[in-house]
């Protein structure tokens, strides 16, 4: 079987191409969409990952700002910065990279965010919405799969999706959003974890299989009917010698022995990640087509 490799990049490109059309519709109108990111520390890979997100909305039309704050910040000087933000009108929407240090409540700091402003779609108003049948602004990973699954024609209705991971970030938000009775859902899930007894029992029924454990190569090709969908929502940093950074980044399925046995399957770098991006960049023109509406 010939395996058909799903481009982020690709994908991702053409939704930039629509939220352009939308940036444009506000900046006519007076408004420019703005994104304010707030990073605590220096971990190298949040660093890369604040980089891409705002050169992406710079690249979009949209107004991004940077705001880093030392590593023994505190989570009270964090959440007043968030209320800052909150309160002020040109801001339509605001991320906290994670994680962040293990002295500051990820929970609390997330739920400071106003539900308008959270293009993170973590805030549990908007969770709970989005599980209500009721979404406003989706997380980004989940909202990406779904996205990808639809435009590169293999939309999840009528589907048994299995996926491999329940953390809020990805696994139930994906539940959540797979779940729904609407178009471009409709899915029969089932939602695997550690403690799933015979994982491979569940995973090689799956039409769509998704990765979201964590884990380098954790999904291995026996695992895999075939024939099936595999997204790889996983990046994993492996020690490579031979890379001028010492390491490479690797999914959560072992790629190279699901060719010829997935019918599609998405790499890593390149597959969920450019389209997570697209999907922070939806929800900030989102939030700032909502926050000026009228």
């Amino acid at each position: 079987m010939e395996t058909k490799v799903l481009s982020g990049k690709e994908i991702a490109a053409s939704v930039h191409r629509e939220l352009g059309e939308r940036v444009a519709r506000l900046r006519k109108k007076g408004t420019a969409p703005r994104l304010v990111l707030l990073r605590v520390g220096d971990d190298p890979a949040s660093i890369s990952y604040v980089r891409q997100k705002e050169r992406a909305a710079r690249e979009l039309g949209v107004e991004a700002e940077t705001r880093v704050f030392p590593i023994q910040t505190s989570e009270a000087r964090l959440c007043a910065e968030i209320r800052d933000l909150n309160a002020a009108p040109s801001v339509h929407g605001i991320l906290v990279q994670l994680p962040l240090p293990s002295h500051i409540d990820e929970k609390r700091v997330l739920a400071t965010v106003h539900p308008r402003k959270d293009v993170d779609g973590l805030h549990p108003e908007n969770l709970g919405r989005l599980l209500r049948g009721d979404p406003y602004l989706v997380p980004c990973t989940p909202h990406a799969v779904q996205e990808l699954l639809v435009r590169s024609g293999h939309a999840p209705e009528g589907k048994h999706v299995v996926i491999c991971g329940r953390s809020v970030l990805n696994g139930r938000s994906l539940f959540a959003v797979l779940i729904q009775k609407a178009a471009r859902a409709n899915a029969t899930i089932t939602v695997c974890h550690t403690g799933t007894p015979d994982l491979a029992h569940f995973t090689r029924q799956a039409d769509i299989l998704v990765a979201a454990m964590g884990t380098p190569r954790a999904i291995t090709a026996d695992m895999v009917r075939e024939g099936a969908v595999v997204i790889d929502v996983g990046v994993n940093r492996v020690p490579d010698p031979n890379t001028k950074s010492g390491y490479r980044l690797v999914g959560d399925t072992d790629f190279a022995a699901l060719l010829g046995v997935a019918a599609a399957i998405t790499p890593v770098p390149g597959g969920v990640g450019p389209m997570t991006v697209a999907m922070l960049l939806w929800n900030t023109i989102t939030a700032c087509e909502v926050q000026t509406a009228g």
